[in-house]
């Protein structure tokens, strides 16, 4: 019986250990860009615009701006797996910007942006679209909880997927590579969280 008990005990080792390999084979290369459980997280990124950007509660949360107002990363990005956790109210107007090609001028159209925006007047550039590159077939709703988006860019080929649901995939080259921004739109102007930021250079 303790024989039986012991091979028992060094086969749930070795799954255990195994599970552990997976998930560290997963994470291995992955910069962490944002933190909200962290104060001082915000000093790794530049400030345009005059929103009112702070760490409370755990996330990094943006409100309060007579414009566009974004959070821009001192590091440039080619080819990545970029995740990022958030949570917008239900009028809220946001995006990731990523390739953005002026670090000082971020636009959606010098740059890539996976939109969180629920209330946009054209929704198949909506929430969970890459605006004016990619339509999003359905119109996800995110307002008002915790959501994932994780996108990968691998050369021309660009995937957006929100909470394991691909909304987009996107073959195009017009931006190579650039910084990683995070959008507080002041119109309509429901407030940002983000909780967590992480890149995994490809």
């Amino acid at each position: 019986m303790k024989r039986v008990t012991s091979i028992f005990a060094m086969i749930a080792v070795t799954f255990v250990l195994a599970a552990c390999a997976s998930t560290s084979g997963q994470d291995a290369g992955s910069v962490t860009l944002l933190d909200g459980s962290n104060p001082s997280t915000l000093e790794g990124w530049t400030r345009i615009g005059d929103a009112n950007w702070r760490v409370a509660d755990g996330a990094v949360v943006a409100d309060k701006a007579t414009g566009n107002s974004y959070i821009v990363s001192k590091t440039s990005y080619r080819d990545f797996q970029l995740r990022v956790e958030f949570y917008p109210e239900p009028n809220t107007n946001s995006g990731v910007h990523f390739r953005a090609s002026d670090p000082k001028d971020i636009r959606d159209t010098n740059s890539y942006e996976a939109n969180i925006y629920d209330q946009r007047s054209d929704p198949s550039f909506g929430t969970g679209a890459i605006t004016n590159f990619a339509k999003v077939s359905s119109a996800p709703k995110v307002g008002g909880k915790w959501n994932t988006y994780v996108i990968t860019a691998r050369g021309p080929t660009i995937t957006v997927e929100l909470n394991g649901v691909k909304t987009v995939e996107l073959q195009d080259s017009k931006f190579a590579s650039g910084p990683v921004a995070l959008q507080y739109g002041s119109t309509p102007g429901g407030a940002i969280r983000f909780r967590k930021v992480t890149i995994r250079p490809l």
